[in-house]
């Protein structure tokens, strides 16, 4: 996107990727339907950033889910919204809108240079590369960062930056997982059982300390450690922070979202008869399988023959979440360059000329779109920063 804002604007651009093609992370994406962006409300949209929505707001006030799609359209790539109100291009593919883009930005006079990998700048300033042709060095009039966070290293996206920054005088905060799992220290049995299986349809409950609470509907899935999946993700922030806060963190899961509690106790107080514990779940209140359980795995044995308790149990089941899974396992990265080193085009104060954009910026999103938006916006508007940068050396020059 920074490349597509200068080389439109007439400027002369080369890009340089660490990886033999370009945009693999972006066809990595879309490998189960690219999820452009969302089309809820905005006002709805720009909360999903947390904290960083006064910085983002304003990069995507100049380009955001709307401009997204028309921009996509541009390219010949219709999309549609989903029931989800995720929007996705009618193929659901990332290959077609990535070739059209390519042939677009090549027209336009963009050089790319493949198997480039940046390892940082020379004692006089000069960008450092090496490739299939040794180490070469460059010293262009501006440049642009955009070298992703630290959660997906075989795509390059391995955090290598951080020090060359921090060594320039740029803070640059601790990458973190985001839009991650937690383990939960499961039992042998507990795993041997359940490993792999949905749990679908709860409703996830947790809050941290200072009483900054989550709630949402939806599913996630149980896994050999613990938990992931997209409700997990979406509150995936602040079960982080709770565990490197407190230690640890809990959730509390609606099995049953559709049944009060008075409901379920009602059911539950009826006899069992010679029916198994299971079977007398599933046939009262409708639960089988993996939530079946979790209950037997979340609460003591007395609860689960007292209805009053189970009632409550199912309502409010307690998860405790021992630490998010490593960063290199994660969706996406929250820290990186924090916004107070750069100003508001994205150009670093503490090194004139040189931008960043996209996750190496302190910012995260959950998943349904609002990463690669956020990730658009940014990149366009370091772009349009260098070219108004340059505007303002070639003034400068002319005094």
């Amino acid at each position: 996107m920074a490349a597509e804002a200068l080389s439109q604007a007439g400027a002369p651009v080369h890009l340089y990727d660490a990886m033999p093609s370009v945009g693999r992370k972006f066809l990595l994406a879309g490998k189960g339907g690219l999820n452009l962006t969302h089309a809820e409300p905005l006002d709805d949209f720009l909360a999903r950033y947390g904290a960083r929505r006064p910085d983002l707001e304003p990069l995507l006030a100049d380009f955001g889910p709307q401009d997204l799609r028309a921009w996509a359209h541009e390219l010949g790539i219709e999309t549609f919204v989903g029931s989800s109100g995720r929007v996705f291009p009618t193929e659901m593919k990332a290959a077609p809108l990535l070739r059209a883009w390519l042939r677009r930005l090549r027209a336009t006079g963009v050089t790319f240079h493949m198997r480039h990998r940046w390892t940082g700048w020379t004692d006089d300033g000069a960008l450092r590369f090496t490739s299939p042709h040794g180490e070469q060095t460059i010293a262009p009039v501006a440049t642009i960062l955009a070298l992703g966070g630290g959660s997906w290293p075989r795509l390059g996206s391995d955090g290598a930056w951080v020090p060359w920054l921090r060594a320039r005088g740029v803070d640059v905060a601790s990458l973190l997982p985001a839009n991650c799992g937690f383990d939960v220290g499961w039992s042998d049995h507990f795993r041997a059982r359940f490993a792999g299986h949905p749990v679908k349809t709860v409703v996830l409950r947790c809050a941290n300390a200072q009483g900054v609470a989550f709630e949402r509907q939806g599913e996630f899935v149980v896994t050999e450690t613990g938990v992931e999946g997209s409700l997990i993700y979406a509150a995936a922030a602040l079960l982080r922070d709770e565990i490197a806060a407190m230690g640890s963190a809990t959730i509390y899961l609606d099995l049953a979202p559709d049944a009060t509690i008075q409901q379920l106790d009602e059911k539950l107080a009826k006899p069992r008869g010679s029916r198994s514990f299971s079977s007398y779940l599933q046939s009262r209140v409708g639960l089988k399988g993996v939530k079946v359980g979790l209950l037997r795995a979340g609460v003591a044995t007395a609860v689960l023959h007292n209805p009053t308790q189970l009632a409550a149990a199912i309502k409010a089941l307690p998860i405790r979440l021992l630490a998010p899974r490593p960063l290199d396992e994660a969706i996406s990265s929250a820290g990186g360059v924090t916004f107070a080193e750069l100003d508001e085009h994205l150009m670093l104060r503490a090194l004139p000329g040189v931008f960043c954009a996209g996750e190496m910026l302190d910012w995260e999103a959950p998943t349904g779109g609002y990463l690669l938006t956020a990730c658009f916006a940014s990149g366009r508007a370091a772009g349009r920063g260098v070219l108004r940068w340059l505007k303002m050396q070639t003034a400068v020059s002319n005094l």
